[in-house]
């Protein structure tokens, strides 16, 4: 009994900001596995000796399991239990880490980011609904956001300075095993401080309508990360799995709009509010996915930085991402989500501009500079999109609205890569289609990557390697600024979208979790009602606030 009165408690007081730092080491750590593996890749090839087919598994497994079952298991969360999905996603995802840091071979290594992906499914969605039900104020779940995006932001950016130090200084494997220690705290920590919370828990859970949108998801993320990597649209490699996932999508939601207790409510998209949130979502991290991946190229190949100083070069970004989540809720209730989402996005387009005028040669005032306004736009989209989203979807179908962002979070970034990718070597190419004195077999071939042209040019040696060297680094620059321009016009048609939102961040009365594990049942009912005092956007009727949250509000 003292123990359930201590997590009952949790929630209340300076307690629930106790349970928000657990819920954002818990980010932390999810966010932190999604980047660090990229500059362990070369050390992971040269030890394993991966063929090309698996060194893509490796670095792809664990974000395409996780995005397929981040709406399984935010559904999961609310009919057993959020903080029970967590701590299950904690153990996985502490045993996948050990395991993938002491891989024998390329196939252990696979399986074990598949595994990861699923605990990272589980902490995810889980993490955001908790937030979502411990705090009822949108006041305090302003600032709870802010935190929780800033948190996401920092261990995406800080990811590849971790990994490369780590890699410098130990074996490819530790960027895995520092995992295993965060898991050993936070197990505990989390089983004796976090309140359980469900959601609307009437009829039985859709296991069919589950697994069709987990196989939709990874047929479209699969297909679009093919494009990304240079596969022909209309290739059967990429089309197939395009084709399958978007039909078992389209299934799954005729499936939920039939049923009479759906996975998820589809009504919460004929809210414009949470519609232009989760679009916005989308955007946000198509632009900054792809520009991060084109950024680092730029630093490490044409630059020629190291992977650590590229990691470096990036942390003004983190800095001022941390800084937008931290003043986030109050910009949120002095502008409202309409005119921060929109002047996010408009902030965001400017410093993409402003990076056009970089060239060969290092500029490190003007990247400081643009990576600065670049992270505060960005994160201050991010936040005022999250918060939007997540404050509009009913208490008891938060684990569902959360999936549904946490998807749009992954497809954002997976479209970026591809869309932009694709941007990126239509223009970088046919610049090198004809290099004076260098064969055409060479040219060709360094066509594919700068990386690879580097090689070429290196083979060739002599004046044609130092010409091949120089155009194509020219090339690579040309297609940056194209780039940039097309990533621009798409954050200026996200701040055009933003303008669906609301203009003010309404806050007439605390939304209460329907369903709160941990409290009476009676209590419980008492605290989904709305005062009658609260504007007319947020009051419910009785039967609704009970029900199963599918009435718009």
């Amino acid at each position: 009994m003292t123990g359930r009165r201590t997590r009952a408690g949790a929630a209340d007081g300076a307690n629930r900001w106790t349970v928000l730092v657990v819920l954002c080491v818990s980010l932390l750590l999810v966010a932190l596995d999604a980047t660090v593996l990229h500059v362990a890749v070369p050390a992971v090839t040269e030890d394993l000796r991966p063929s090309a087919v698996q060194l893509l598994w490796i670095v792809d497994a664990y974000p395409l399991v996780c995005a397929s079952l981040l709406i399984l298991f935010g559904t999961l969360g609310d009919r057993v239990g959020r903080r029970r999905v967590l701590l299950i996603g904690y153990g996985l995802f502490g045993a996948a880490s050990a395991a993938a840091a002491f891989a024998a071979g390329p196939e252990m290594l696979i399986g074990a980011r598949a595994l990861l992906g699923i605990g990272g499914a589980m902490i995810m969605p889980a993490t955001l609904s908790i937030l979502r039900a411990v705090f009822p104020d949108r006041r305090e779940r302003a600032v709870a956001i802010g935190a929780w995006t800033a948190v996401a932001a920092v261990g995406a950016a800080i990811g590849p300075v971790l990994g490369g130090f780590l890699v410098e200084n130990f074996r490819w494997g530790s960027v895995f095993l520092i995992n295993v220690p965060l898991v050993l705290v936070l197990v505990p920590v989390a089983r004796w401080l976090l309140p359980e919370s469900k959601g609307g828990a009437d009829g039985p859970w859709d296991v069919l309508g589950a697994l069709m949108a987990a196989a939709g998801v990874l047929g479209v993320v699969f297909g679009v990360k093919r494009i990304g990597a240079g596969e022909a649209l209309f290739g059967p490699e990429t089309l197939a799995p395009l084709v399958v996932g978007l039909l078992l999508l389209v299934l799954f939601v005729r499936r939920q709009e039939r049923r009479a207790h759906p996975l998820i409510d589809m009504r919460m998209f004929s809210r414009p509010t949470f519609t232009t949130a989760v679009g916005c979502i989308v955007l946000a991290m198509l632009a900054l996915v792809g520009l991060e991946l084109i950024a680092v190229q730029y630093l490490q190949l044409v630059l020629g930085l190291s992977p650590l100083a590229t990691g470096l070069r990036l942390l003004p970004l983190t800095f001022a991402a941390i800084t937008a989540g931290v003043t986030g809720s109050c910009a949120l209730r002095r502008i409202g989500p309409r005119r921060m989402v929109s002047q996010g996005f408009a902030l965001t387009a400017a410093a993409v501009l402003c990076l056009v005028t970089m060239g060969d040669h290092d500029r490190p005032w003007l990247l400081t500079v643009a990576f600065v306004l670049l992270g505060f736009g960005l994160q201050a989209t991010l936040f005022g999109a999250y918060e939007s989203m997540l404050s509009d979807a009913p208490a008891d179908r938060a684990g569902g609205a959360a999936a549904i962002g946490e998807t749009a979070y992954q497809l954002g970034a997976g479209m970026g890569i591809a869309l932009l990718g694709s941007v990126m070597n239509a223009a970088y190419g046919p610049a090198l289609a004809t290099v004076p004195g260098v064969p055409a077999a060479a040219s060709d071939q360094a066509s594919n990557s700068l990386g690879e042209a580097y090689q070429v040019a290196g083979h060739l040696g002599g004046p044609a390697g130092e010409t091949l060297r120089t155009a194509a680094r020219g090339a690579f620059v040309h297609g940056l600024h194209v780039t940039l321009v097309v990533s621009a016009a798409l954050l200026l048609c996200g701040a055009l979208a933003a303008l669906r939102l609301p203009r003010v961040m309404e806050c007439g009365a605390a939304d209460e979790p329907v369903t709160q594990a941990s409290a009476p049942a009676g209590e419980t009912a008492a605290k989904a009602s709305v005062p009658a005092q609260a504007p007319p956007r947020l009051r419910r009727a009785p039967a609704e606030a009970a029900g199963s949250g599918r009435a718009a509000r």
